[in-house]
């Protein structure tokens, strides 16, 4: 025949795998917070080469602010890289 288990007993190994769960839900969250870092890092990478095709030279440090105020200006005349990026999302790639 079994033993019972007490009630206390019964709680203390609930309260282990409540333990256990946390530990495993952090887990996952610093995997998917590693994956979403490796992408956006994979993204910004893609979005330099691309940007160093087109102007044909590569983007120095020096040359950061002269493109930012330049997709700044574009955004404030009128919203043309949004209104492009935005075309070619419907469009698809």
């Amino acid at each position: 025949m079994t033993k019972r288990r007490t009630t206390s007993e019964r709680i203390a190994d609930l309260e282990k795998r409540q333990a256990q769960i946390i530990s495993q839900k952090k887990q996952l969250q610093k995997r998917v917070a590693a994956e979403n870092r490796k992408a956006r890092t994979k993204r910004l990478i893609m979005i330099g080469a691309e940007v160093e095709k087109i102007l044909g030279k590569p983007i120095e440090e020096h040359d950061l602010p002269k493109l930012r105020r330049f997709l700044e200006s574009q955004e404030i005349r009128g919203c043309y890289f949004s209104k492009a990026m935005a075309a070619e999302s419907a469009e698809g790639p």
